[in-house]
């Protein structure tokens, strides 16, 4: 029977909950992100979802308190626990500080030690368990072999992630702010991640793409525009709800085209009338039928009459547009990113990348690794949190030394790795990109990132003021136009951070690459959309082995 993680209450106490009131908050570029927001999270799994940029994870610092918001007032009743998409942990942090119970642990030794100094008791308080509820949370989500003792460093990046969850789940929070937590994760961790998701029973707020934990909320929240907009059910009510919204949405800006179709061809039949008005009015004049001081006053009266009558069909006009404008905007667009990169083509056959007995830093004795990637092959390298994926990524990119054997890399190539830091955080998206093509004009640069939703001023955005989602796009721009453009591309974990619009943009973009592809991923929708051509696994005793889906 699996177990469940709770969030435990005093049932005399009041109910957690969390929310804010009048929130303002700005880009540190300016720009209005949340104005008067109001907003609460009641007990029950909600799901918030939004595109990238949209604000989500800003959202979640300033509930937890690790921003300050301009205006306002955040309130929660109840602990508060935040696991952040972009987790980072020393790499020499002891497991037991990372769990944030090295104090309580450290004055439990010195107890058993024979101190019984006064400020080892106030440290231990109640907490005498706490070694042994550490070690049993670290179980529950698959860790139970990593020693207190141990180092982060040696942890994957999955099972970093786990070691946060870990830890907050030890302080017990009544209200549990979850921003992607399935990064990184294998496919068994994220079924104990589903199993904790589903027995919660306190607050819940889930920031994810992945959408088997979606299922599992009681409610779903799209955030867009600085605005909340709620929708009961999970993310299958969610997405039908959407689609029936949409449609409507579609039937009104119909209706609204339609409208002004008819409102312009009105105001053109009002100025043919006026037209025939003012030529018939000046043949009267040239005949002089009628004495010029009634001439001269029919023609003020009819000028302001036409003015009049022009003016009130401008207005339906104007207002047609208005309404067109207003339709439009409920429709939600997801743009497509276009690749053309020609010069990435690999033939078919030719060898691209090959290794030859190679055995990677960290891995065991026995461990040889053999690969031979030919043409433009798609291949998924699959395999458990921890089992030395991405340490094998980068020494198939030349980032790292084999202890033994040989790389062959015979085509240009580039690598995405999973913390996108291949980017300088100071420049703008186009100065980024101008570093990995530096003979590119201006022009070029910006012609080229439009096709990655980055057209105008979007090009000259800090680096720094991206979200997950944008810094994503940002970083496979600067990879794919690089110079020479890479005819193998690596990606490590790329629909990390990445929204369900983004997921399905980064699948057209690797849809129009030419070359080939050597992807690490435990995103199975994603991986099954992309024409894999071999799934190997690596298995840390024997090395890559052919992988196939589990049922």
């Amino acid at each position: 029977m699996s177990q469940s993680f709770t969030a435990p209450r005093d049932p005399a106490a009041t109910p957690a909950a969390i929310g804010c009131t009048g929130l303002d908050y700005s880009w540190p570029d300016g720009q209005p992100l949340f104005q008067g927001l109001d907003l609460a999270f009641g007990p029950g799994r909600t799901g918030l979802v939004g595109r990238n940029g949209s604000g989500k994870s800003t959202l979640l610092r300033l509930l937890a308190g690790e921003l300050r918001p301009d205006g306002g007032t955040v309130t929660a009743a109840g602990r508060v626990g935040h696991l952040p998409q972009d987790l980072a942990l020393d790499a020499g942090l002891p497991v037991a500080e990372a769990l944030g119970i090295a104090p309580v642990r450290d004055a439990l030794l010195a107890i058993e030690r024979g101190d019984t100094g006064e400020q080892n008791f106030a440290l231990v308080g109640d907490d005498w368990d706490v070694e042994e509820r550490a070690r049993a949370a670290l179980d529950r989500i698959g860790l139970g072999a990593v020693p207190l003792d141990g180092r982060v460093g040696r942890l994957s990046g999955g099972e970093t992630v786990l070691l946060g969850l870990a830890g907050l789940l030890l302080r017990r929070p009544e209200v549990l702010l979850l921003d992607e937590p399935t990064n990184n994760l294998d496919r068994d961790a994220r079924r104990r991640l589903g199993e904790a998701v589903a027995g919660w029973r306190g607050v819940l707020v889930l920031v994810s793409h992945d959408r088997e934990l979606l299922e599992q909320v009681d409610r779903t929240a799209d955030l867009r525009d600085g605005e909340v907009h709620w929708y009961g059910g999970n993310f299958s009510s969610y997405r039908a709800a959407l689609a029936v919204e949409q449609e409507a949405a579609g039937r009104m800006v119909r209706v609204a085209e339609a409208d002004l179709r008819r409102q312009q061809r009105e105001l053109a039949d009002t100025q043919t009338v006026l037209n025939h008005r003012k030529r018939y009015g000046q043949k009267m004049s040239d005949n002089k039928r009628e004495p010029g001081i009634v001439m001269g006053q029919r023609k003020r009266q009819a000028q302001v009459s036409a003015g009049k009558l022009r003016n009130q069909q401008q207005e339906k006009v104007d207002g047609a547009r208005e309404r067109l404008a207003a339709a439009e905007a409920a429709v939600r667009e997801d743009a497509a990113i276009r690749v053309d990169l020609a010069a990435g083509q690999v033939p078919a056959g030719r060898t691209v990348l090959a290794l030859t007995g190679v055995r990677p830093v960290r891995f065991a004795e026995g461990v040889r690794i053999d690969l031979e990637l030919r043409g433009p092959e798609r291949i998924a390298l699959t395999g458990g949190n921890g089992t030395g994926k991405t340490t094998l990524l980068r020494t198939i990119a030349g980032e790292l030394d084999p202890l033994e054997g040989g790389v062959f890399q015979a085509v240009p190539l580039r690598m995405l790795p999973q913390r996108l830091d291949i980017l300088d955080d100071r420049l703008s998206v186009a100065g980024n990109v101008a570093r990995f093509a530096p003979s590119a004009t201006d022009n070029e640069i910006r012609a080229r990132l439009a096709r990655f939703l980055f057209r105008g001023g979007r090009a000259d955005q800090q680096v720094a003021t991206l979200s997950g989602g944008e810094r994503f796009r940002a970083s496979l721009a600067a990879l794919m136009l690089a110079e020479p453009a890479p005819q193998l591309l690596i990606l490590d974990e790329p629909t990390n951070n990445l929204d369900l619009a983004g997921v399905a943009q980064l699948s057209a973009a690797l849809a129009g690459y030419p070359g080939a592809l050597l992807v690490v991923s435990h995103d199975e929708p994603f991986l099954a959309g992309i024409g894999l051509t071999r799934r190997l696994r690596l298995d840390p005793a024997v090395g890559l082995v052919p992988d196939r889906v589990e049922e």
